[in-house]
């Protein structure tokens, strides 16, 4: 019987296991972490943002991280095969706004029970607290592993180390090192889905929530990319939904460029109408400071910050405000601007950019092309997609190709 070492118990490692033992191979997870699936339960904000059920074009649409290379991975094992997977063995799921599969039960550890549950079933030997140092091959051929400094043979090898992101889960880059030392190109890990850092100070603004804005991001006048929805200002800058996806976008411009973010306030009105509308609330607040007369248009925690880029005074009467000045007020909640100073640390990130170079695996089985018998699945990989059930499906994708094809 083939015998197969899994280095990594997260999504990828435990669903190349199922996959491997569902042929019949002797099948063993190495997991360094006392328990497998530590990421697994964190994500999702702990309810699991299983997978996605988009369609297929759509899906790519969300994969900006070398999106083409999961193809092969993705028509062996889809978001509706692995929905289908878990309903017809006993994890039901729901699906919610934008698409997110979600088990019916909210609880990420649920999914991780599930898993182990088959990985049980399948006679898959789990080793828990061992750490696998090297991988050994011969004459570009796999032959074992060493393992808490034991030589342990093989057959062939499944990485599934994961990236950088939250390294108290176990992403702590042991895999990139090992694949380095076999040979292989690792393209340099960035964070991707991570807030951002403004060279303004926004404390004031900490904890407020913006939902319904338009975000959009420039590198110099250059567009990057704009998106509508919810975002979140922190001690240091901003975060959120919108603000994470375009964290993506903009990697490759802020060592050499200058990036910016425009939030549009109030998207669905047109300056001309959102005009009419302040002349309205001025004329309902005519006698009124200005620092009390905008709370109709703006949350109030936004208002003292608005009021002070627009350099009116604040104590200033509305009947005494200038049509320049309304003008420049316009202009702001329609054209909020951040100088982006950087983004936040990769061990803050959702997921990793970056990894094994897709040019040294064979995407239809995620075998090694300089290693035969050494195969890759999951955040190792260099691929990366958006929030919303993308990344897990990847790892899923990708570990049930490994584990078959193992």
């Amino acid at each position: 019987m083939k015998k197969v070492f899994i280095i990594g118990g997260g999504p990828a490692g435990m669903m190349a296991a199922i996959a491997a033992s569902n042929n019949n191979k002797d099948v063993t997870i190495f997991e360094k972490n006392n328990i497998l699936g530590k990421k697994l339960l964190i994500t999702g904000k702990g309810r699991c943002n299983i997978t996605n059920d988009c369609e297929k074009e759509e899906f790519f649409d969300n994969i900006p991280g070398n999106g083409k290379f999961l193809y092969s991975s993705f028509s062996k094992f889809s978001n509706k095969d692995l929905i289908a997977f878990m309903n017809n063995n006993g994890l039901k799921t729901k699906t919610e706004r934008g698409k997110r599969v979600f088990p019916i039960s909210d609880k990420s550890s649920d999914v991780k029970e599930f898993f182990i549950k088959i990985l049980n079933k399948n006679n898959v030997k789990i080793k828990l607290n061992t750490s696998v140092s090297e991988i050994i091959s011969k004459n570009n051929v796999v032959e074992g592993i060493i393992a808490n400094n034991e030589f342990l043979p093989c057959d062939s090898v499944i990485l599934t180390t994961g990236g950088l992101s939250y390294p108290v889960t176990g992403s702590t880059g042991d895999g990139y090192k090992i694949a380095e030392k076999l040979g292989h190109t690792i393209i340099k890990q960035r964070p991707a889905l991570v807030p951002l850092i403004t060279h303004e100070n926004v404390r004031s603004l900490m904890g407020l929530s913006l939902k319904n804005v338009k975000v959009t991001a420039y590198s110099g006048n250059k567009f990057i990319k704009d998106e509508f929805g919810e975002m979140l200002f922190t001690h240091f800058g901003l975060s959120g939904p919108v603000i994470l996806t375009l964290s993506r976008y903009i990697l490759k411009y802020l060592e050499k460029d200058n990036v910016k973010i425009h939030i549009d306030l109030k998207p669905a009105l047109p300056l001309e109408i959102l005009d009419k509308r302040i002349l309205r609330d001025f004329q309902k607040y005519i006698n009124k400071d200005i620092k009390n007369a905008l709370s109709d248009l703006l949350p109030q925690t936004l208002i003292p910050y608005i009021i002070t880029l627009s350099g009116i005074d604040k104590e200033k009467k509305i009947r005494d405000i200038t049509k320049k000045e309304r003008l420049t007020l316009l202009y702001i909640i329609k054209n909020l601007t951040f100088h982006i100073k950087d983004l936040r640390p990769i061990q803050e990130a959702i997921v990793t950019a970056g990894g094994v170079s897709i040019k040294e695996i064979d995407p239809s089985t995620l075998e090694s092309k300089i290693i035969k018998g050494l195969f890759f699945a999951g955040e190792i990989i260099d691929v990366d997609g958006l929030t919303g059930g993308f990344n897990l499906q990847i790892a899923f994708s990708t570990g049930y190709v490994a584990g078959t094809n193992s």
